[in-house]
């Protein structure tokens, strides 16, 4: 078999070993608690991914915002 023929089958078979892996799994999306300061008040929307709470404080005219994954609002209190 020629060089040629030889770079012809290796390219074919990477290409078929890369169709046989499949596309890359894209990491699942991650929800969480999503503070808002605005002022001297601290909100809390619950269950929203990252850019999500981001484009929400940025609408919201946020001071400060911040986001904790896979944690619900906690209300400050004790004993609900």
């Amino acid at each position: 078999m020629s060089a040629l023929g030889r770079g012809i089958v290796i390219g074919l078979g990477l290409l078929a070993a890369a169709v046989a892996i499949g596309p890359a799994a894209e990491p699942p999306v991650l929800h969480g608690a999503c503070y808002c300061r605005a002022g001297r008040a601290l909100h809390c929307t619950a269950n929203l991914s990252e850019p999500e709470c981001r484009r929400q404080c940025d609408e919201a005219l946020c001071d400060d915002w911040f986001w904790k994954e896979r944690l619900p609002c906690w209300n400050w209190g004790y004993g609900g």
